[in-house]
């Protein structure tokens, strides 16, 4: 599709659906020719601002356009599965909000029609197309950080409050998509915990331990009822450690050169491996603050989903990613209602 405009169609104007739309229409290769929610309020504003745009309250004449040749859909997550599927059979390239389903078999579905049909699936978990994460992922391939030991997050607020999903369907999607993004590894074991406080059976709390191959380990707090926004991840290494706090205005990323030293004994073998072979030693070194270009993370994610479109190139967060962190969620949701029981992704 070089050279041709790739006409978009956007379903879903709520909380996220006007960013996501602002975004789609700054893409040069991208026309907006149709826009669909069920608020008229909703519709009227954007018919204020995009008069040529087609306003309409079904999502199923959206998706029927022989005009439009990709999807945006920003809806809420349990109608994802059954537009995202609409979609596809009917030959459109889709872009849908994390997470891509609520349930593992729908998301495996969808990767599968995706492929049939020959479309772009693309899943909208921004942060990956956040600056400071790529160069968190820079600083974990390159070997900066050493051998990744464990990862901690939170990703805490006060507000937001939803009664369509819980805390760990809401937030965990960019916390999940973050880790498996940067240790390229499947966790083999999930524990998670939830509390409704606010709510009957909607936890507004959840504490989740995933286990990865090669014992590293990563801790998840996620809140919407706390007194602070939080959204940090530090990741500790065998050389280094490194904060990224998504929330800082010039420090998003914080490089410490900071460490527990295995240092030999005087009698010890050259490869020592035994405690009585090695002293530990704590090593405190320079602290850096990198500086790098910051683009709006949804303007990049909405320019590549255009540019796999027009090229053909497989997205960063394509179908196969999206149901990588559904699996992952599932099986937190099965732990969460067992107490915190273990779980596996495959189970």
């Amino acid at each position: 599709m070089t050279g041709v405009k790739v006409r978009v169609g956007h379903i879903g104007l709520g909380y996220w659906g006007p960013m996501l739309l602002r975004n789609v229409v700054a893409a040069p290769e991208a026309t907006v020719v149709a826009v669909a929610d069920q608020d008229a309020d909703r519709l009227a504003e954007v018919m204020s601002q995009m008069p040529r745009v087609m306003a309409l309250r079904d999502h199923h004449e959206v998706i029927a356009r022989p005009d439009v040749d990709a999807v945006v859909i920003a809806t809420p997550a349990a109608t994802h599965a059954s537009m995202v599927e609409e979609a596809l059979r009917a030959g459109k390239h889709v872009l849908v909000e994390k997470p891509l389903a609520m349930r593992v078999s729908d998301a495996e579905r969808l990767v599968d029609l995706a492929a049939a049909h020959r479309r772009v699936l693309m899943v909208g978990h921004t942060f990956l197309y956040n600056a400071a994460v790529v160069r968190l992922k820079e600083y974990v391939d390159g070997g900066e950080l050493g051998r990744v030991l464990y990862v901690c997050s939170q990703r805490l607020n006060l507000g937001r409050v939803r009664s369509d999903v819980n805390a760990l369907w809401n937030f965990a999607p960019h916390d999940i998509s973050i880790l498996l993004y940067l240790l390229r590894q499947t966790p083999v074991e999930v524990v998670a915990r939830g509390f409704a406080y606010l709510q009957d059976n909607v936890e507004d709390v959840v504490f989740m331990t995933l286990v990865f191959p090669d014992n590293v380990c990563a801790h998840v707090h996620i809140s919407w009822l706390d007194p602070h926004k939080v959204r940090r991840m530090q990741v500790v290494g065998s050389r280094k450690m490194a904060v990224y706090d998504d929330l800082s205005p010039d420090a998003r990323i914080v490089l410490y050169d900071r460490g527990v030293d295995r240092i030999p004994t005087a009698d010890s073998p050259r490869d020592f491996k035994n405690f009585a072979d090695f002293q530990l030693r704590l090593r405190s070194g320079d602290v850096s603050i990198p500086t790098f270009p910051f683009p709006e993370p949804l303007r990049v994610e909405c320019q590549h989903f255009i540019d796999c479109i027009c090229t053909g190139r497989t997205p960063l967060t394509d179908g196969r990613h999206g149901l990588a962190v559904v699996k992952v969620l599932a099986a937190a949701e099965r732990s969460m209602q067992r107490g915190g029981a273990p779980t596996t992704i495959e189970e």
